[in-house]
């Protein structure tokens, strides 16, 4: 099965893509490359980013940082609202290439771009919102205000599971509160990033505006160290796991920066015997096996109470053994290819560890076709009552582990039981269970759902997690604070010196 490229992104004559695909290293520097993982097909060569070009890159988000922090925020907005606009006009294209490139769906491809403009569209309302504080000071004739001001420019590292979304939720956040962008993008998804952000900057500079949206390529020696060492960057935001997040997050405290992490999550749905059944399979299949299990949301525990966690697993096999496997782009497949053959290694490794830990495949559990494409079964297994110490871990991969529980306070505890914090579920026809779940004795995870499954969030709520997970905070509410500096200022408009405290000194 072989893909050509998506048409009008003009990746066909951009500068860093070649065709026919290079050597790893060539006469003209080194490249990387993007592989179909449905097919196993080499989609094209990326030239990558060198010491040199990244200095240019950084010079020109410096520079693009003077001149962008004093536009008029309203005006930056506007600049966001035309960017927004030429996603809509290229969504097909983004959606389907995102398909190709990272295997999802297309119905997940298109909706993963819709996401970026719908922050978009938050973003210029946004840009008019930047509200600061004025508070009463102790002292007469004087007046204390909260000012917040553009941070400057700031590192955005994304993942491959979401290669244009979430550098959205920081791209049009961030640019609105007059800070620049340097990308890096995962090396699995480098196509859709080169589209992505040539739009960006295509628009900005056609507006005027230049040295907003930069993009550097290249691998985590040569590129990746460099930028979260920069202290030109003032802010990097990073989206990966958690071991990633540790060593982003040390390098960039070391020289005082800020942080902005969004990593692993080890996400579970807790089914009361009073749920609705129907709804909670649907909740339940989506979050588990949408984007292959790829999700920093996706479902990896099922917590079901002791009376219906039998007919409850025994019809989530029964919607298992009907998902349709295969071609990302084709129509009625629900579960494309994993990213690569390492995640399809670690797929069965985890099963192999989980079946010697005690666990029962319920369904699944294997490799898919027998061709090049990196498919796998979407995989339910019983844990035994003792328990599964791999369930503690995070498997990138659609498997679901399923443990039975016989109070709320047991099934809390198995919810948190993990060191990720990201998102959790219940599902009930309780409001006081469902309270109790949001309370502060229930789930410790940033993302909680009542009566819905663990993936899915909208733009106009904060995004993140706790523990593990990092403990940042993207995309709606007040998330914006995290790419402005605060200013407390304090005027004195009368005639007289007075201190505050009461302290005289004359």
């Amino acid at each position: 099965m072989h893909r050509t490229l998506p048409a009008g992104l003009g990746l066909e004559t951009h500068p860093r893509v070649v065709f026919p695909v290079p050597s790893a290293v060539s006469g003209n520097g080194a490249f990387a490359y993007s592989t179909n993982p449905a097919t196993g097909e080499v989609l094209a060569g990326i030239r990558l980013d060198d010491e040199r070009s990244y200095e240019t890159v950084l010079g020109r988000a410096s520079e693009g940082f003077l001149r962008w922090r004093s536009i008029p925020a309203p005006v930056r907005g506007q600049v966001v609202r035309a960017i927004g606009e030429e996603l809509r006009a290229h969504k097909e294209a983004l959606g389907e290439l995102i398909a190709l490139e990272v295997g999802k769906i297309r119905a997940e491809g298109l909706g993963e771009v819709q996401e970026t403009i719908d922050i978009a569209d938050f973003a210029v309302g946004l840009s008019r919102q930047l509200y600061g504080k004025t508070m009463p000071s102790e002292r007469a004739d004087h007046v204390i205000r909260e000012h917040w001001h553009p941070l400057g420019p700031i590192g955005v590292i994304t993942a491959f599971n979401f290669p244009h979304a979430v550098w959205g939720w920081n791209a049009m956040i961030g640019a609105v509160c007059g800070d620049t962008m340097v990308w890096k993008p995962s090396l699995l998804a480098p196509l859709t990033a080169l589209a992505t952000n040539t739009i960006a900057q295509r628009v900005a500079e056609g507006l005027g505006h230049s040295g907003v949206f930069e993009l550097v390529i290249g691998t985590d020696a040569v590129i990746g160290e460099r930028l979260i060492a920069d202290r030109r960057l003032p802010l990097v935001s990073a989206t990966g796991s958690c071991r990633m997040g540790r060593h982003v997050g040390s390098v960039v405290a070391g020289r005082l920066g800020r942080t902005l992490l969004e990593l692993g999550g080890n996400n579970a749905v807790i089914v009361e015997p009073d749920a609705d059944l129907d709804l909670a399979l649907r909740a339940i299949v989506f979050s588990a096996v949408g984007t292959a299990g790829q999700r920093c949301t996706t479902t990896r525990r099922l917590i079901a109470h002791a009376s219906i966690v039998d007919p409850l697993t025994d019809r989530l096999a029964t919607a298992y053994r009907s998902i349709r496997i295969g071609d990302p782009l084709a129509e009625g497949t629900l579960v494309g290819p994993l990213i690569s053959a390492s995640a399809v290694e670690a797929f069965e490794r985890a099963i192999a560890r989980a079946v010697a830990e005690g666990g029962k495949v319920v369904v699944g559990g294997k490799r898919f076709g027998s061709g090049n494409g990196h498919f796998v079964e979407p995989t339910i297994i019983r844990a035994p009552a003792s328990g599964l110490p791999i369930a503690h871990e995070e498997t990138f991969a659609p498997i679901l582990y399923v443990f039975s529980y016989r109070t709320l306070d047991e099934a809390l505890a198995l919810n948190n039981g993990v060191s990720q914090g990201l998102s959790s579920a219940i599902l009930t026809g309780s409001n006081r269970t469902a309270e109790r779940f949001l309370g502060p004795a229930g789930t410790d995870c940033g993302l909680a759902y009542v009566n819905l499954g663990t993936s899915g969030a909208e733009i106009g709520g904060a995004f993140g997690g706790e523990k593990d997970t990092g403990g940042g905070r993207e995309s709606g509410s007040d998330a914006w604070k995290a790419y402005m500096r605060r200013q407390t200022s304090t005027i004195n408009y009368g005639s007289a010196f007075t201190l505050a405290q009461g302290i005289r000194f004359e």
